[in-house]
């Protein structure tokens, strides 16, 4: 571990002269910045980090008390890595220069000619570090995702070295494939507004592969295992409600009437699918929860992602009704199926961005978005199958990179802690703290 620690810390300073040293002007005047835009853009980019300490809370009030902090601390401190991580080449690995159309090339390294003046590829109006850093808060959330499925059992060294592989091989190449200038979804004319398929689908797949690399908890299925704190659970869903207007609504990288469609549609389906949910497990379990109403909400909100810059309300709410519904039924069959997806991420993410890429096809409208396309249902059916081709690429791909990012790390580290540190909690065999003291 500290030899990984001192040759990260060597290649980040190397990089770092490397980006001094080579800095460049600008060749041509610069496009002109819209303050408006710039402001939309800068606030969204706050309200998406916010989601990773509300992802926080969210995951921390479902495990037990024991491993609360160490549960926390798996989304925080993805603040700090990825964004290192992307400053340094994940930026330019996503969105720099296209290279055969799955990679951006490293011109971009440490920031490198990633200034203050707009790129008109991405961000016309908005300054290009503006545009970097609101697509930071998206890298960073993303594998932080992933943790509720190892939940409880995972070593937190290896983790630190997994967010670095796993930004780097998985998330970086396959926001290059769908936005990324030049890629190949995006040129194939797959439509993913906000992060279905990057986001949701990417770390849906990642956390099935965990969950069986890893395997199940210590009793999984001969003890109770509840969540200790619905509270903190129902407090980060609604933060990841309140900073998902920017993850959306900020996706139109503009502050006009695209970002208000965005930002309406968003908040539509999340209320239907928490409405669904809680009707499907009130009719199912005779009883609705507040675990079942907020985990609801979330599928509503990752259901909409990729479809919230091309649909308009009415399909919102089937989008929303339709995922609260499917990912209620989704997270019953991982006991029959029988893996250990701790805090369902598999059936919340991987089935409500899967849901939500494919609803994209059918309802996504030119009226909405000129530049985007007509679904089935408005005379175009062959975006549905476009976005089926994305939705089993991106599958594929989390899946089967994932594992290989996981069995390396298990032969070199390995993946779980022991048996007596899982019995203690991650919070004093990892941390040396307690979540808790009366």
């Amino acid at each position: 571990m500290k030899k990984f620690l001192f040759l990260w810390f060597f290649v980040m300073m190397s990089l770092f002269v490397v980006g001094v040293v080579h800095a460049e002007a600008p060749a041509s005047p610069p496009p002109k910045v819209d303050t408006g835009d710039t402001s939309w853009i800068l606030i969204s980019s706050a309200l998406v980090m916010l989601m990773t300490p509300g992802l926080a809370l969210f995951y921390g009030g479902m495990v037990r008390t024991k491993n609360v902090l160490g549960t926390i601390m798996q989304s925080f401190i993805a603040l700090g890595v990825i964004s290192i991580q992307w400053v340094l080449y994940g930026y330019s690995l996503a969105f720099g220069p296209d290279i055969g159309h799955v990679i951006g090339s490293l011109s971009w390294i440490g920031l490198r000619g990633v200034g203050l003046d707009p790129n008109p590829d991405y961000a016309a109006t908005v300054p290009h570090q503006a545009f970097m850093i609101f697509q930071m808060m998206f890298a960073v959330i993303t594998p932080a995702l992933i943790t509720g499925a190892f939940a409880e059992r995972f070593k937190f060294k290896t983790y630190l070295v997994f967010l670095v592989l796993w930004a780097t091989f998985v998330y970086d190449p396959l926001a290059h494939w769908v936005w990324g200038m030049g890629g190949w979804i995006k040129n194939l004319g797959a439509l993913d507004f906000a992060g279905g398929l990057v986001v949701h689908i990417s770390s849906g797949m990642a956390a099935l592969v965990a969950a069986l690399v890893v395997g199940k908890r210590k009793n999984y299925g001969e003890e109770p295992m509840p969540p200790h704190n619905l509270t903190l659970t129902l407090l980060g869903a609604a933060l990841l409600w309140f900073g998902w207007f920017g993850f959306n609504g900020g996706s139109a990288v503009a502050s006009g009437s695209l970002a208000t469609s965005a930002f309406v549609v968003t908040h539509i389906s999340t209320a239907a699918a928490a409405l669904s949910w809680m009707i499907a497990e009130w009719a199912y379990r005779g009883e609705p929860t507040v675990l079942g109403v907020a985990s609801g909400a979330v599928a509503g909100l990752v259901a909409i992602t990729p479809a919230s810059g091309f649909v308009g309300p009415v399909p919102a709410i089937l989008i929303g009704a339709g995922a609260g519904v499917a990912c209620y039924f989704a997270i019953n069959l991982k006991t029959k199926l029988g893996y250990d997806d701790s805090l369902d991420v598999v059936g919340v993410h991987g089935v409500g961005g899967t849901l939500g890429a494919l609803a994209t096809g059918l309802f996504a409208s030119k009226a909405i978005n000129p530049a985007g396309s007509d679904g089935l249902f408005f005379g175009n059916p062959s975006l549905l199958g476009i976005q089926a081709i994305s939705v089993v690429s991106a599958w594929i791909y989390s899946f089967v990179v994932t594992l290989i990012i996981l069995k390396v790390l298990d032969w070199t580290m390995g993946l779980r802690v022991t048996d007596e540190h899982e019995v203690t909690g991650l919070d004093l065999s990892q941390h040396g703290e307690s979540g808790y003291t009366f």
